[in-house]
């Protein structure tokens, strides 16, 4: 691009500023030792403001015997800041009773700063009525730090003044006080911190979560993270989560991971998550296991799950015990659930549950279900549900089913669907198939169907062939949704639907799915529908498989297939085998035909 004026003319002007070989730093240093040597003058001529400011520059560069005689003799001309300051410096030295008495001068004469040394002082002694005396005295002066102490020092009481003097401090900057007001707001929204419950409540801690991430304060970035997160703003949230893990806040590296690992991008969650690690989060130790365990590293994986239960963090144990188990390592598996369901993992205690169940031990294995599902383990609870419903206990495992269903087990809502129904309650089974339905079970789905079937009136047949366009009812809706998750009474009841409709292709393309996945009512609908259509040969391959899979009906049709060809043998076959297959009424009819055959072959 083009370059406006040359360098030239903009050092004349002085616009563009020509280097002198030394920086800020170096320009900043030369300010200050000015600014002593001034200071250093005035003091030397009885200046008392100097002798404080001077004594005060000496003691913030750590330079305490430089600092002591000048803060002693502006202190002795009665300057409160070179008291405070003075005692400042006989505390940096160990002389903490003696800085006491000098902060009591400065506060007495009205120093908020010393004040609020004094409240520490004698509360560090155990002193908190006078540690509380001083530090009100400060706060009540508008000293951010005093309010804050204060604040602390009530909070540890439990008193309820506690949260307004946070509040003053957090008002007047000081960023841990901001934090800990967040914190506190946020325990009153429940364990995830769900300003959905108290949009107020939850609107002002992460106002404070913000204040105090901003002025740099690691864990308060971490929680305003992850509220923006719980909301969806993950650009957001991801940049104060980097903000926090740079910053060292181990548990914000690990977010991170996972935010960018959610967002495809599994090599600089790796990053993020080694960091954690080796910081200690156990959490992301777990990550990186289980990242390597996908990767088909198991050694890997079972190293830093192993750093993970270093880390206190019992999902370590249990995810050692699941890698086991897929390498087929039982016993190990055991050891390692056995160590993380004693420490309390529920979901550990659960799967050594099934395991003692699978070696037969179902004594052994009960105990942890109920460890489990007391815990909260949704899975447990329904698995106590099998468990008794094997013994034929069936209110106990209906109990367990309930439970499990109200936390939302799809299948323990089918198994109270089920119960239900049994005991003629309509209206509570459909609403646990419904819940069950939508949570993806085909059965589920297939059984809610029936429900709302069996109210619908009856519907006006019509020919095979005839094109007829009606709505589909809620009904059908369930049994499609069934068919088409495989469910094989669902898709012959679909093809019987369509049928009823007249359309043939759509009832053939469902019974014939049915069929090839081994119905055999499928297969004797899809023979019907085949014979009306003039395909008897086809008609016969379908219902030959519906026979052999016990189909009674499609026995004595292929009986009156073969008797008409004049196949009166293998005619008497089918025949036999369907008096054999029934239901009764196949039976009988079978019975006279197959004694019609015989005739017809000993004549």
């Amino acid at each position: 691009m083009d370059v406006m004026g040359d360098k030239a003319t903009l050092f004349e002007t002085g616009r563009f500023v020509q280097p002198s070989g030394r920086d800020g730093v170096g320009e900043a240093a030369d300010d200050a030792a000015a600014e002593e040597a001034q200071q250093r003058l005035a003091a030397e001529a009885g200046d008392v403001e100097a002798m404080s400011v001077l004594g005060a520059l000496l003691l913030r560069r750590g330079d305490l015997d430089g600092a002591e005689p000048h803060l002693r003799a502006a202190t002795a001309a009665g300057d409160r800041a070179a008291a405070n300051n003075l005692g400042v410096l006989l505390h940096q030295r160990g002389y903490a009773d003696d800085a006491a008495g000098w902060w009591r001068i400065a506060a007495v004469a009205g120093s908020a700063a010393a004040a609020h040394a004094l409240g520490r002082h004698h509360r560090e002694r155990g002193d908190e009525p006078a540690a509380e005396y001083w530090l009100r005295q400060s706060a009540e002066q508008g000293h951010a730090l005093g309010a804050y102490a204060l604040a602390d020092l009530l909070e540890h009481r439990g008193d309820t003044g506690a949260e307004q003097w946070m509040r003053i401090a957090a008002e007047r900057g000081h960023r841990e006080a901001a934090y800990r007001l967040a914190r506190s707001l946020d325990r009153r929204l429940g364990p995830e911190g769900d300003i959905g419950d108290d949009h107020g409540a939850g609107a002002e801690a992460e106002q404070w979560y913000r204040q105090a991430a901003a002025r740099g304060h690691r864990r308060a970035a971490l929680h305003l993270g992850a509220i923006l997160e719980r909301r969806g703003a993950l650009k957001e949230a991801g940049r104060w989560y980097l903000t926090s893990a740079k910053d060292g806040e181990a548990r914000a590296a690990c977010a991170l991971g996972f935010l960018l690992r959610d967002a495809g991008d599994t090599e600089s969650a790796a990053v993020w998550w080694l960091r954690a690690a080796q910081d200690g989060d156990g959490n992301a130790a777990n990550a990186l296991g289980a990242l390597h365990a996908e990767r088909g590293e198991p050694q890997t994986a079972e190293r830093w799950y192993r750093a993970a239960m270093d880390a206190g963090d019992d999902n370590g144990a249990y995810n050692l015990g699941l890698l086991c188990a897929e390498q087929g390592r039982t016993a190990q598996a055991e050891q390692w659930y056995r160590r993380a369901a004693y420490a309390g993992h529920r979901e550990a205690a659960n799967a050594l549950a099934i395991l003692l169940l699978q070696g037969g031990d179902t004594a052994g294995a009960e105990p942890w279900f109920s460890k489990a599902a007391e815990a909260g383990s949704v899975d447990a609870a329904f698995n106590l549900g099998i468990l008794f419903a094997g013994r034929g206990e069936e209110a106990v495992a209906l109990r367990w089913y309930e439970r499990a269903a109200a936390a939302g087990h799809t299948e323990a809502a089918l198994q109270v669907g089920i119960a239900r129904l049994r005991e003629g309650d309509e209206a509570g089974a459909e609403r646990h198939l419904r819940c069950a339905a939508g949570g993806g079970s085909a059965e589920a789905a297939y059984r809610l169907a029936t429900v709302l079937d069996a109210r619908r009136p009856p519907v006006p047949a019509h020919s095979l062939g005839e094109p007829v366009h009606e709505e589909k009812s809620e009904c059908e809706e369930w049994y499609e949704r069934a068919a088409s998750q495989g469910h094989r009474r669902a898709q012959v009841r679909v093809g019987m639907l369509a049928a009823a409709r007249g359309d043939v292709v759509e009832a053939a393309r469902w019974y014939r799915e049915a069929a090839e996945a081994g119905s055999r009512n499928g297969a004797f609908n899809l023979g019907l529908l085949l014979a009306r259509e003039g395909s008897e040969p086809e008609a016969a391959v379908w219902w030959a498989r519906a026979a052999d899979a016990g189909h009674g009906r499609a026995a004595l049709r292929l009986a009156l297939v073969y008797a008409r060809r004049g196949e009166l043998a293998e005619g008497q076959r089918w025949a036999d085998r369907a008096v054999a297959l029934g239901p009764a009424e196949v039976s009988e009819r079978a019975a006279r035909l197959r004694d019609a055959l015989r005739e017809e072959l000993s004549a």
